[in-house]
């Protein structure tokens, strides 16, 4: 992470998706980022709204703009200095309809920010654009160099820290957002806490520590959480981890928490479920696997215990989601609880029980 932030002002890119799970990047940098300050998400299918109000149902000062360009002609308290792409599809593909508007970001001298697995950086008339006018692409999957990964070595039996893997039911669930606000609250209180990322968008949010996963060749896959761990750990000593989740145990095409489970030897699981969801999300006819098989699965794999449920509340009103939130405690025997509507403490006060006298301190 840079040491100084935040780095710059951010238009966050989102067309056509801040209303859809594909623009979960673009609604972690509106709920939280230290990374930039965030000037307006562009999105021409709810321009004029503000984007606190269209993602959680409160007003947060962020304009949802139509166009790059009328982004650069409004008169904002700090110009705008970076194009941060705020798209999550299926692939990690550039849309078509995007090229244009990057070249209008680039032409007027802003940096792009980009997490798709498209590396912008390499696409020969952006570099050149990037060149001309003196500005940086960064492409935040762009896998590191072989020779700086990290094999597994086992010192993560090192790490002295209370370990939580924030897991889901399913991909774009809530997962990081969770994770955050569960580190937040147990800062709050006093308990040291990072977050350690797994993705393009924590990084985005300015974690810490962390990993791409999913741009990473597999055979270092293990020793990268590892060594976050590890790291966060040696630099910062917290009293509490808590690793931030990839896709599910049993989504179809992101089975990405076998790894976080076997490499960051977590402690306590905390499971994100999204009650109305019938479908894995982007794959219809992939029906969603029921919640007590899912523990039932983190539970055989990792001898861990799941210690909560989180509930992301899509299609749900806050009654109903509080409703679900009742059934599932009734269903599993757990906690349950939706951070966004009523916060972490539920989550934090249970992880807070299980700190040994050695982590309290």
């Amino acid at each position: 992470m840079s040491a100084r932030l935040p780095e710059g002002n951010a238009l966050v890119y989102c067309q056509g998706a801040f209303r859809t799970p594909n623009g979960k990047t673009a609604h972690g940098l509106v709920r939280f980022t230290r990374r930039y300050r965030v000037l307006a998400v562009i999105d021409q299918s709810c321009a004029g709204e503000d984007a606190g109000q269209v993602l959680d149902g409160r007003p947060c000062g962020i304009p949802v703009l139509a166009s790059v360009a009328q982004a650069l002609r409004r008169r904002f308290e700090r110009r705008p200095t970076h194009l941060v792409i705020g798209l999550a599809p299926d692939g990690g593909r550039l849309p078509g309809a995007a090229r244009r508007e990057i070249r209008v970001a680039l032409r007027a001298g802003l940096y792009l920010d980009s997490g798709l697995h498209d590396f912008l950086s390499l696409d020969p008339e952006f570099a050149s654009l990037a060149r001309r006018r003196g500005v940086r692409i960064r492409d935040v999957r762009l896998p590191p160099p072989r020779e700086r990964l990290h094999f597994f070595s086992g010192d993560i039996e090192k790490v002295g820290a209370l370990r939580v893997a924030l897991l889901g039911t399913d991909s774009a669930v809530g997962k990081r957002t969770t994770a955050w606000r569960i580190v937040d609250e147990l800062n709050r209180r006093g308990i040291s806490a990072e977050l350690i990322g797994t993705g393009q968008t924590a990084w985005m949010q300015g974690a810490r520590y962390g990993i791409i996963l999913d741009s990473l060749v597999n055979d270092f896959v293990s020793g990268e959480i590892e060594h976050a761990v590890v790291r966060a750990w040696r630099e910062r000593r917290p009293r509490v981890m808590v690793i931030e989740g990839q896709g599910s145990l049993m989504n179809p095409a992101y089975p990405g928490g076998f790894e976080i489970l076997a490499a960051a030897r977590p402690h306590l699981v905390v499971m994100q479920h999204a009650p109305a969801r019938r479908e894995y999300d982007g794959f219809p006819g992939y029906r969603l696997h029921p919640l007590p098989r899912q523990i039932a699965a983190v539970k055989m794999i990792s001898d861990r215990p799941v210690v909560a449920v989180t509930v992301n509340h899509e299609g749900l009103t806050p009654a109903q989601t509080r409703r679900a939130c009742r059934a599932i405690t009734r269903q599993t025997g757990l906690p349950a609880v939706d951070v966004l509507l009523d916060g972490a403490g539920v989550v934090a006060d249970v992880i807070q029980r299980r700190l040994t006298p050695a982590r309290r301190r």
